[in-house]
Parts: structure tokens; C-alpha cells; sequence
């Protein structure tokens, strides 16, 4: 335990030092990241209370999103301001899409050799098993809070989640947007929540003053960007990764069958194997998977590509902390924002979970699937850690192809 200090103590440097420490060292994804942060700020420094810092998360946990990128990024406002929050947020994520785009180029160029490629297909295939591992650990404690009635609700917002992303991936962002709309009417329709709207800025005294305009601006583009998003190029590319970062409701893996519909089906930007090996990327590197879609970038337009995707995918989570971190808490209450996300989130885990389907139909070779099997004991049964192994799945894969196993180029 540290001596602590008052969030005055921290200066834009100590800021930049620790939170871009949890940056290099937060390999396991969110749980590891909101421990690290935990550590930091509430037992060794001691710049928020427990409380404070459950409240914190649990505001986050309301928002679209990486929780664990949003939740950084609110410690480090709540120690320097708007300064703070940019500074702590960078360094949180700059890491890590470092390593992503090193290893993007290594695995992603036009000729790695075969071992290389071996370590690609063989982690690559791995990841059904760790998307059926995430959707779970997203749906557990959903299923443990639903009680009586509202379970069969809340089963069929998943089934159709996981619907969308095995079969109509391109089609999963309106799935989750009307289980969550559906939800929100129910609740108005039975009287619980009189004039109460989906993020009501009544309930943000002053936002709709403060963004009201920006953001009726922004969906008046929405429509071009779209359009734009058809003819390919940057604004496909935009669209993709604005997808990714303002939708991923439940947990960042949600934004898999978002990225591999465009990525793969739709634009042609990487190849079924290609994008197994990005979502392995964004699984072994530290910070949020939300950092796979530099790797989509990279193979959309090298490195300026993968730079404006990560740029527009985590542009969401600063401008929504920044805009209203001071009103974050009243998200805890607002009813409107906790009955859409009582649909959404549902809808959301059952997806991660029909993710898998795509990802394992994406699989080329039949040792791949012999490596599946065996990382999904692993995951589910003797609940090893994600990193641990998709680095065992790449080793397997190094050695299917030192043996002479098929290596498609």
C-alpha cells in the first residue's frame, strides 16, 4: 500500500508514466485492466475512493464501447480535468497499437514465411473458442440478475444476437439497437418510466446546450458517410471503425462479426484467414480489442489506414467521457439508458457467442479445427487464460508447418 495522495499530486507526467505502464503490462483484457487501475488509483495512490471507483465502472459499464478504455480515461479526468483524460487515455492505448501494427505488418505482408504463417493459422484458430469464452463471462452475470418472466425477454434478445452474427453479420448493429429499443417501449408501455426517453438529455441538465448541435450536425453526415461507405476507400473505412467503437454494447468482442462482415464479405480488404489473425493480434497485445481494427486498417491501407481507423474507433469513448463525465453518474439512474441497455446487452453476449460460428466456418485446414478443439478445452473446461492460449495455438501452428502440414499462401 502507497503512501496516497490527493488527486492534485498528479502531474500530466506521473499521469502519462502509470497509465502508459498499464498499458505495456495489461495483457488479459478488461479484468486486467480495471485491476490494474484499481490498484493504481485506489489502494497504492489512493486518488479515489472504492467507491468512487465502482461508481466509476459501473457508469462506464452503462456506455457503449471498451469499459475498460472509457474507465482509464475517466480516472485520469478526475485527477487533471480534460488535460488528464487526453493524456491518461493515449498512453493507456498508444502501447498497445504500437505492437498491433508491428505485428500487423509482420503477419499481414505479402509473403511472411511458412512458419510464420503456420503461427497465424494456428492462433487463428483458436478464436471461436475465445469468443464463446467472452460471450459467456458477458452473459453470466446477466443471467444471474434476470429474475421470473423476464428471463424467456431476455433469452430471446440473445438468441437474436447470436442469429445476426452467425448468419447476417452485416445486419448485427440493427439487431442490437432494436432488442434494445424493443425493451425501452416495453418498459415505457408498462407505466415505470413516465417521460422518461433513451438518453434523455433532460436528465443531462445543460448537454443538450453544450453537443445538441454538433451532434444533430453529425447525424446529418451520417447518411453521406454511409453512402461513402459503399464506394470503399476511407469512408468504408470510417464507417467500419465509427461501427466499432460507438456499438460495441456488452463487451468488445461484440465488434468481431461488426468488422468481419465488412472487412472480409463486404469490402475484401483481408482474407477469412487474414482477419482470424487480426482477432488473435488484438487478443495476445495489451489494451482493448477494440485495437483489432488497426490491424483491419493496416490491410485496408497500410499504415495511414490503420492510423484513421484507430483514430475513429476510440474518438467515441474520449468524446463520451469528455462530454460527460461530470453526468456520468446519473447514467446509474437514468431509466431510459437502463431499460435500452437491458435489451442491448443481452443481444450483444448472445452475439459474441454466434460470432464463433463465422469464425470457425472461416477455418481453412482440417488441423486448424484438431487446435480449436483442444484451445476450447482449454478456455471453457480448464479455464486457462486467453493469452497463454493463443500462444500454445500459434506453437501448434509453428509445428503443423515445420511437419509438412497444408499452409495455404
Amino acid at each position: 500500500m502507497g503512501t496516497g495522495g490527493s488527486p492534485a499530486d498528479a502531474s500530466f507526467g506521473e499521469i502519462a508514466r502509470q497509465w502508459g505502464r498499464i498499458g505495456c503490462i495489461g495483457f488479459g483484457g478488461p479484468p486486467a485492466h480495471i485491476a490494474l487501475l484499481r490498484e493504481l488509483c485506489v489502494e497504492r495512490r489512493r486518488w479515489l475512493t472504492e467507491t468512487e471507483f465502482e461508481r466509476a465502472l459501473a457508469a462506464v459499464n452503462l456506455l457503449p464501447g471498451p469499459a475498460s478504455t472509457q474507465l482509464a480515461i475517466y480516472c485520469a479526468w478526475r485527477l487533471r480535468g480534460t488535460g488528464g483524460a487526453l493524456v491518461g487515455g493515449l498512453c493507456f492505448i498508444l502501447p498497445g497499437l504500437i505492437m498491433i501494427l508491428a505485428l500487423s505488418a509482420l503477419f499481414l505482408s505479402g509473403s511472411p514465411p511458412d512458419w510464420l504463417r503456420g503461427a497465424g493459422m494456428g492462433a487463428g484458430a483458436a478464436v471461436a473458442a475465445v469468443a464463446v469464452r467472452a460471450g459467456l463471462s458477458v452473459a453470466a452475470p446477466i443471467r444471474r440478475r434476470v429474475q421470473g418472466g423476464r428471463r424467456a425477454r431476455v433469452l430471446a434478445y440473445g438468441l437474436a444476437g447470436g442469429i445476426a452474427a452467425a448468419f447476417t453479420g452485416a445486419w448485427l448493429v440493427l439487431v442490437l439497437l432494436a432488442c434494445g429499443a424493443i425493451e425501452l417501449a416495453r418498459t415505457r408501455l408498462a407505466g415505470r418510466m413516465a417521460g422518461v426517453g433513451l438518453l434523455s438529455l433532460a436528465a443531462w441538465p445543460g448537454l443538450g446546450q453544450r453537443v445538441g448541435g454538433r451532434l444533430a450536425d453529425a447525424l446529418g453526415r451520417w447518411p453521406l458517410l454511409a453512402a461513402s461507405a459503399h464506394e470503399g476507400g476511407a469512408g468504408a473505412l470510417v464507417w467500419t471503425a465509427f461501427k466499432v467503437g460507438a456499438l460495441a454494447f456488452g463487451g468488445g468482442f461484440v465488434i468481431v462479426p461488426l468488422m468481419q462482415a465488412d472487412a472480409v464479405s463486404t469490402y475484401h480488404w483481408m482474407t477469412h484467414g487474414q482477419f482470424l489473425n487480426a482477432v488473435a493480434l488484438g487478443q495476445v497485445t495489451p489494451g482493448p480489442v477494440t485495437q483489432t481494427v488497426a490491424a483491419v486498417g493496416y490491410a485496408a491501407g497500410g499504415f495511414p489506414g490503420a492510423l484513421l481507423a484507430a483514430l475513429v474507433a476510440f474518438a467515441p469513448s474520449f468524446s463520451l467521457v469528455l462530454l460527460g463525465a461530470t453526468r456520468l453518474q446519473r447514467l446509474l439512474v437514468n431509466e431510459g439508458v437502463l431499460a435500452f441497455l437491458g435489451g442491448a446487452t443481452p443481444a450483444a453476449a448472445g452475439a459474441i457467442i454466434g460470432s464463433a460460428a463465422p469464425l470457425a466456418a472461416a477455418l481453412a485446414e482440417t488441423w486448424q479445427y484438431a487446435v480449436l478443439a483442444a484451445a476450447a478445452v482449454a478456455l471453457l473446461a480448464l479455464r486457462r487464460g486467453v493469452v497463454q492460449t493463443l500462444l500454445l495455438a500459434g506453437c501448434a501452428g509453428v509445428a503443423a508447418a515445420l511437419l509438412g502440414a497444408p499452409i495455404p499462401h
